[in-house]
């Protein structure tokens, strides 16, 4: 009963609106280089959106390092040990803006996020001012105004890019940003998808969430859904109705059986495929890589622990 509960005031907090999406500038960025073919070193480092402002969000961002960084093999389990302040590697490199879920924080998804700055993304997690592990004023309604908060990132990551001084200054593909999150992240991630929004935004991951008010509108993006099949918080029916009310390319990956987010966890079943699948989405998407595109279904599928579906998959974002 208070699962259902819940459920019940988690989705009429997050139907019940979000804040705008206010576009920035569409300028392009030259100097930009195909997929990585290996994995890089991750590097880590920390600052504040606005600290004196009503809504200050703290930031952790993972990033592909130097190769001169220490070594970086990848951990079945743990992952890529993450270097605080190695410099950047050289180069432009898209940006993920990734979300957390309520009750959580950026570094309890680094077995994902890590990976995915590996393979060559650098990686924005914002620790949302009232949805957090260690909010004083929690309030799961504040999901409505994360949305902006993540346009409001993606704005600062402009400026930064052009900052003189900035160790990420220069290696921000700014033209070239998805967004993704879990659970009320995933909500959030949908949010950034409203009506207006600026096209540097390419493509959006929705794991264990779904739609907001006004979500799906505006330039078409790709987007991939992520759902356990017996997901008690976030019904995977939510997650499937908004994949039916996305525009234009779209996947879901199913997760028969399973619940709210376990798959997210290294050595967990339907581990392997996340990532693989994610990760080939971000490269088709952001580095126009057309063969993670053609991998993306065979890696997203093990029979018996994943499933997927597709629409209108085209031959590059």
């Amino acid at each position: 009963m208070r699962v259902q509960r819940l459920v019940a005031a988690l989705l009429v907090a997050l139907v019940a609106g979000c804040g705008p999406a206010v576009a920035a500038s569409d300028d392009r960025v030259p100097s930009f280089r195909p997929a990585p073919p290996r994995p890089y070193a991750v590097g880590v480092r920390h600052f504040v959106v606005d600290p004196d402002g009503s809504r200050p969000l703290p930031v952790t961002v993972w990033y592909p390092a130097e190769p001169t960084a220490p070594a970086h093999a990848i951990q079945e389990t743990a992952g890529p040990v993450s270097w605080p302040d190695v410099p950047v590697a050289a180069g432009r490199f898209p940006v993920v803006v990734y979300s957390h879920g309520l009750h959580s924080l950026p570094d309890l998804h680094a077995p994902l996020t890590t990976r995915w700055a590996a393979a060559g993304f650098v990686v924005v997690a914002p620790t949302y001012p009232r949805t957090n592990l260690r909010a004083r004023d929690f309030t799961r309604a504040d999901v409505r105004n994360q949305p902006a908060d993540g346009w409001r990132l993606i704005r600062h990551l402009v400026r930064l890019d052009a900052r003189p001084g900035d160790p990420l200054a220069g290696h921000l593909a700014v033209d070239r940003f998805a967004a993704a999150g879990h659970s009320a992240g995933g909500f959030t991630t949908a949010g950034m998808f409203a009506s207006g929004h600026s096209r540097r935004l390419r493509a959006g991951i929705v794991i264990a969430g779904g739609g907001l008010a006004g979500s799906f509108a505006g330039p078409v993006a790709p987007l991939l859904f992520v759902h356990g099949g017996a997901d008690p918080i976030v019904p995977e029916s939510v997650g499937r109705a908004a994949y039916a009310r996305s525009l234009g390319p779209a996947a879901f990956l199913g997760l028969p059986g399973q619940g709210h987010g376990e798959y997210l966890a290294p050595g967990r079943p339907g581990f392997a495929q996340v990532l693989a699948a994610t990760t080939d989405f971000l490269r088709w998407t952001l580095y126009d890589d057309r063969r993670a595109r053609d991998r993306l279904p065979a890696d997203a599928v093990l029979p018996g622990v994943t499933t997927l579906t597709t629409r209108a998959l085209p031959d590059r974002a």
